[in-house]
């Protein structure tokens, strides 16, 4: 969702700010919940909003200059996706202090892996990798369909 959010406003650039009614009805999301989630972009320097009546939301930066790491930071946060909370350990008959739990468990490294290579790729990935990877009607669909949603 926090892409999309940041695609859109990019295919209007031209059109002017996109208001958060517009985008939730675009995505048919509530405009509370999407609201939230616009802020997180704002603050995160990857959105800037202005007020009023023909506010909105516009890109911050170049498409180059927004990795998709930093949109899903933005959204989602700085934690890892996995939480290792040591389930191995509970459970009857189980002794914690065993020298088998001093070390990560496999499923815990595996993960940590798992998580580093998504991040490396998201980092390495930007909104303007993502506006070319698009349909090649996506950009003029968008101002289609904007253009009936303000007319």
């Amino acid at each position: 969702m926090g892409l999309h959010c940041c695609l859109v406003p990019a295919w209007l650039e031209a059109e002017g700010p996109v208001s958060t009614a517009t985008l939730a009805t675009w995505f048919e999301l509530p405009p509370a919940y999407l609201k939230k989630r616009l802020q997180a972009l704002v603050r995160a320097g990857i959105l800037t909003s202005s007020a009023g009546a023909r506010g909105g939301f516009v890109p911050a930066r170049r498409p180059e200059a927004i990795t998709l790491l930093d949109v899903v930071v933005a959204v989602e946060g700085p934690d890892d996706l996995f939480r290792c909370t040591e389930i191995r350990q509970r459970g009857d008959g189980v002794d914690p202090a065993a020298a088998e739990f001093r070390v990560a468990c496999g499923v815990s490294t595996l993960m940590r892996q798992a998580e580093l290579v998504y991040r490396r790729e998201l980092a390495g990935r930007t909104l303007a990798d993502a506006l070319a990877t698009a349909s090649p009607t996506a950009a003029e669909r968008a101002r289609r369909r904007y253009a009936r949603m303000a007319g």
